[in-house]
């Protein structure tokens, strides 16, 4: 089963960029973040012609989750829990019956956080993170195939960007965020992608300014991070580079792993 995550940043906007890639790539379930439009406006019918259940969790002009999948849901959450007056639409969870019996799949989209001296910014980022944490961790319980997949905003080391000296002021790259990342890792996910490479040059997200993609000056922010059920099946772990060198692209560009869940 191929599960991807990709922040489209705008899903009508780059529609036809969506579809091509569904099409190309053949993911069986998608987690899609930054949709920036309500629920009501999501191209839906579009994605269900090429055979996608769609759950969305949207929100005027800016966030937005959503989860495309070929199997039917069996139960959809929306939001994180820990903070009853956040209401942006960054984190929804979709549960679907397999072989294996029941998967769990998050798209989430992580606060940014700068700037870092606005308590309101980067504060609300590491309140967030620590919400996840929690969330987490009661979800590791069920013992279950867990997949949280999406867009972190964080670089969790200096290898994980061109240039990290570029960074050292920014919320990504913050000590404080790096070390709230580690500890959810350290509750017994495996980052998918530094499970199968150790490349210098593993981005999945290069700037619009100042040529960065051009010059590969890119960061690694995109994460699909698995439970020890969802780990022990996990087959293949890849970034899909390629498409962000199509027309009208997302900065960032999807990432993709492979769970055989029909292993014991």
């Amino acid at each position: 089963m191929k599960i991807a995550t990709w922040n489209i940043n705008g899903v009508r906007a780059r529609i036809g960029n969506l579809l091509h890639w569904l099409q190309e790539s053949a993911p069986d379930i998608v987690c899609l973040q930054e949709i920036k439009t309500m629920d009501e406006q999501f191209p839906r019918l579009e994605i269900e012609a090429l055979g996608y259940h769609v759950e969305t969790h949207g929100q005027k002009s800016f966030n937005g989750v959503a989860i495309l999948s070929k199997l039917r849901f069996d139960e959809v959450n929306f939001g994180l829990p820990g903070e009853g007056e956040d209401d942006h639409a960054r984190f929804m969870e979709g549960v679907f019956s397999t072989d294996r019996g029941a998967l769990r799949v998050v798209s989430l989209y992580l606060p940014n956080g700068n700037p870092i001296t606005e308590e309101r910014k980067f504060g609300y980022k590491l309140r967030w993170m620590e919400r996840l944490e929690r969330w987490a961790g009661e979800r590791l319980a069920l013992e279950e195939p867990l997949v949280l997949a999406g867009d972190y905003n964080v670089i969790p080391e200096p290898a994980d960007a061109k240039n990290p000296e570029q960074w050292v002021n920014d919320a990504l790259f913050q000590p404080v965020t790096r070390q709230a990342f580690r500890r959810l890792c350290a509750l017994g996910f495996t980052d998918a992608v530094r499970n199968v490479t150790h490349s210098a040059d593993a981005y999945t997200f290069w700037d619009y300014q100042a040529g960065a993609w051009q010059k590969n000056n890119g960061i690694r922010i995109d994460h699909v991070l698995l439970s020890p059920e969802a780990a022990n099946r996990l087959t293949s772990a890849s970034i899909e580079k390629h498409v962000r060198a199509w027309e009208k692209p997302s900065d960032h560009v999807p990432v993709a792993v492979e769970l055989d869940l029909s292993a014991a």
